[in-house]
């Protein structure tokens, strides 16, 4: 298949996907026990979920270390949607104030028909990301940008906003709602648009994007497949109740991530060392000390 993105090269596009992808490193790293635990897992939320929606352990154990991979990823992918226009003719990233600059010398048009020769951008993953207090804040900070350069738009670019859009950014600030022709929230497909002249521009990245993903991956010797070891050792806790039935032996594996020192938990480990096989008990329990 061709390279049809006339706005981006294809080994820029390439180098931008490698390098996000290397951003994923640490979330790369092979779970073990103590990693899945390092915040604290909440037992009971996960006796729930496996539950309610009818999981195996295993599964449910996934999702988690899923979860917690997927948490510091967003901050990836931002960086994903936010440098891929250093390699867009008429654009900055700069060091900081702003996410994305844009200077067009002949001139951005406005849906309201002003002329201005700058956008200054900030950007965010999704529409709802942002609360009140940081709403106002960013308002502010685009008014006074518009105050102190009378030739400028400044754009609230969204990634995954609710619909195509280019609207005024309507927000309230001191209890006032507010709202300025030339502060304006932005899908990312209408930046897309306004930097490129492609009303499908950012739709052809989407279609790109697998293939190259893939690309990167198969030629990337730096990029591993995790091998989680978690479940492996949430069995060998178990071991402590093996009296129990398993899915039971399993639930009280998983409490003692948060509650081995709690009463009756704490109690069950030291009437389990005073009996049964010793030294394996011990070992198991060690587990249990190295995880907390």
């Amino acid at each position: 298949m061709g390279w049809d993105l006339d706005f981006i090269s294809e080994e820029d596009f390439k180098k931008h996907v490698q390098e996000t992808i290397m951003k994923y490193g640490e979330k790369l790293k092979s779970y073990d026990l103590k990693r899945f635990n390092s915040n604290l897992i909440d037992p009971i939320k996960l006796i729930f979920d496996k539950s309610i929606y009818k999981t195996s352990w295993e599964e449910i154990v996934n999702n988690e270390i899923f979860r917690q991979r997927d948490k510091s990823n967003n901050n990836d992918i931002g960086y994903f949607h936010q440098n891929i226009f250093s390699h867009f003719k008429g654009c900055e990233i700069p060091q900081e104030g702003w996410d994305v600059i844009y200077r067009n010398p002949d001139g951005i048009q406005m849906p309201d028909g002003d002329l201005v020769h700058t956008i200054y951008v900030e950007m965010k993953n999704k529409h709802n990301t942002m609360n009140s207090a940081s709403s106002a804040k960013t308002y502010i900070k685009m008014q006074s940008q518009i105050l102190d350069d009378d030739d400028c738009a400044c754009f609230l670019v969204e990634a995954i906003a609710k619909r195509s859009q280019n609207i005024k950014w309507s927000t309230m600030v001191d209890k006032k709602k507010v709202q300025h022709k030339l502060i304006r929230r932005v899908s990312m497909d209408q930046f897309y648009w306004i930097l490129t002249g492609d009303k499908n521009a950012f739709y052809k990245v989407c279609m790109k994007l697998p293939e190259v993903i893939n690309s990167v991956i198969n030629e990337e010797s730096g990029v591993t497949v995790p091998n989680d070891t978690v479940i492996e050792e949430l069995r060998r806790l178990s071991l402590l109740y093996e009296e129990q039935p398993e899915d039971l032996a399993m639930a009280m594996a998983v409490y003692m991530l948060g509650f081995s020192t709690y009463m009756g938990f704490a109690n069950r480990i030291e009437q389990k060392l005073d009996c049964g096989d010793e030294k394996k008990i011990k070992r198991i329990y060690e587990y249990v000390k190295k995880v907390r």
